[in-house]
């Protein structure tokens, strides 16, 4: 039989219909509710306040300057062991004559040890009965520093109170006071009409400005005038000085925001490994290069690079003016093992590693070069001029001499920070002059500081001294991992200690282990806030954003 048609829907036809329709609509209204009820959640501002950067007065701490990010509440939702002890811990602040207190610099361990080569002023780590779990003052009156670039010929006298180098180094047009305030004029010992100008006297000699040189090492840096001018051509140089009857002249560097770091060549290796730097320098650094077999030289020849100028002695006079003169590394050892058969010492070493710099002394033979096929083929691996090389695959990766550690893993984590990166500028006003120097503290590729290479800050790659594989060499600026115990309690006193007042912290760890560092930071005086990462809130890493609160020593203490 035919079916009846006439054009029109039968009842129980319009009647399902009108459910499935009921049921779409109604599905839809609580999609749109929830996702209405979740933006408003969402856009909730946190109970924060934003920084103020004017120089010279302290700034209110903030976790957010443009886009405030969402504070995530895990203590319903993560069940977290944590001892209470530590969880309600108040940390006191230490007595002021520990303000300026270096743990692995401390004069009165250092006075213990052998004074020979200088040992005495190396780094000795504190004992477990010397750890201290307080919290190091400010000095009184201590004010926001100088922004950059203005901070490099300024400083804060409060910030640093010592006058010993204005008086004892008058002569040298080192430092003068100013009032309340520093001025770095860019003199030394051998440049009398300034760092400025003695950079350009290097310059007629070799090309500073080309890109080939990037990364210095200056021996012996004193107030860091030379470190300090060459900034402006693009040139990175890390200074290093020990702490000597001047205190740590290396604190003036840190406070302008120049790289620098308390350092002396004695009997061990330092923290750099083989072919780190461009560029070596020594102006009247008073480093006994002739003494111990040309042990010191040596180790400067160990953290060069191949091809690029040395100034002082070490393989090939290039050129010489005056008091200057310039020294060049060759391309590879072809021609130094044929001499090895005239001139016997110093010999090649034998089965070293050549990159393991902590707590290695030195030795009195050569660091070998990686071998090469012809006698103009740079050892290691030519690299690319600055700035193509801040995201260019070095050459130890593409020789394969870091297994596991592929150019496109490489690649991989470059895109991965320069992503991070623009989260925290969300964040954090990275592009306003708020921070000069960052550390990275587990810098693996150093993908985080090429991130910030178009920032107006410089960054200190850290890369654990246990790593494996031993990713510091790949890094273009490089220093090896605090030994710290491993406590997370004096790992972040540690932190609190070389923050300035106001310096921020990020962190990058599953909920669980941030929110015990949370429980810690908030008996530290640190402001914190953890959020989502940055691919959203799927993601299982969290981010923890914490800012040390302005606070000082009493006045009354000194």
């Amino acid at each position: 039989m035919a079916k009846d048609y006439n054009g029109s829907l039968k009842h129980y036809q319009l009647e399902s219909k009108r459910k499935r329709l009921s049921w779409i609509f109604g599905v839809s209204g609580l999609c749109i509710l929830s996702y209405i009820m979740g933006r408003w959640q969402n856009t909730a501002a946190p109970n924060s306040e934003k920084l103020k950067c004017d120089v010279g007065s302290p700034s209110t701490s903030t976790l957010s300057q443009s886009e405030p990010a969402t504070t995530l509440d895990f203590e319903s939702h993560h069940q977290v062991e944590i001892n209470n002890s530590v969880e309600v811990q108040k940390f006191p602040p230490c007595d002021m004559s520990y303000s300026e207190y270096t743990p692995y610099q401390d004069p009165v361990r250092g006075r213990k040890f052998d004074r020979g080569m200088l040992k005495y002023r190396e780094r000795h780590c504190p004992t477990k009965e010397e750890l201290l779990f307080c919290l190091i003052p400010a000095p009184p009156k201590y004010k926001t520093p100088f922004k950059w670039p203005q901070s490099r010929d300024f400083a804060w006298y409060d910030n640093i109170p010592h006058k010993e180098l204005s008086i004892e180094k008058a002569v040298q047009n080192w430092i003068h006071v100013e009032g309340e305030r520093f001025r770095f004029s860019g003199g030394g010992t051998m440049f009398p009409r300034g760092a400025d100008s003695y950079i350009d006297d290097i310059s007629e000699l070799i090309p500073l400005t080309s890109g080939n040189i990037r990364t210095a090492v200056d021996t012996g840096c004193g107030a860091t005038s030379w470190g300090a001018f060459l900034l402006k051509r693009d040139i990175i140089a890390m200074s290093f000085a020990p702490r000597d009857t001047h205190e740590a002249q290396v604190q003036f560097a840190l406070e302008r925001g120049v790289p620098a770091m308390i350092g002396i060549m004695d009997s061990q290796r330092l923290p750099y490994p083989a072919r780190a730097f461009d560029m070596a320098h020594c102006s009247r650094c008073l480093i006994p290069w002739f003494n111990y077999e040309g042990m010191y030289l040596i180790e400067v020849d160990r953290i060069l690079r191949p091809t690029h100028p040395i100034e002082e002695i070490l393989e090939r006079k290039v050129v010489e003016k005056g008091a200057l003169a310039i020294w060049q590394k060759p391309v590879n050892h072809q021609e130094c093992i044929q001499n090895r058969k005239v001139y016997k010492t110093p010999h090649i070493c034998q089965s070293d590693n050549p990159d393991l710099a902590w707590y290695k002394d030195m030795e009195k033979c050569i660091t070998p070069l990686p071998e090469v096929h012809s006698s103009d083929e740079v050892a290691g691996g030519a690299l690319e001029k600055w700035p193509q090389r801040a995201f260019a695959v070095p050459p130890r990766i593409i020789s394969g001499s870091l297994p596991g550690i592929s150019e496109d893993k490489f690649k991989e984590d470059n895109d991965q920070w320069k992503d991070s990166v623009t989260h925290y500028k969300r964040i954090l006003p990275l592009s306003q002059g708020r921070y000069r120097n960052i550390m990275d503290m587990n810098a693996y590729l150093g993908g985080f500081a090429s991130a910030l290479s178009k920032y107006q800050v410089w960054v200190m790659n850290v890369v654990p001294a246990n790593s494996n594989p031993d990713t510091l060499g790949i890094n273009y600026h490089s220093h090896k991992d605090l030994d710290l115990v491993c406590d997370i309690v004096l790992i972040l006193l540690e932190m609190d200690r070389v923050l300035r007042p106001e310096g921020a912290v990020i962190f990058r760890d599953t909920a669980e282990t941030l929110v015990k560092i949370q429980s810690i930071a908030n008996g530290m005086r640190w402001k914190t806030q953890i959020t989502d990462h940055e691919t959203g809130p799927f993601n299982q890493e969290k981010i923890l954003i914490a800012v040390k609160t302005y606070w000082t020593a009493d006045a009354k203490e000194i």
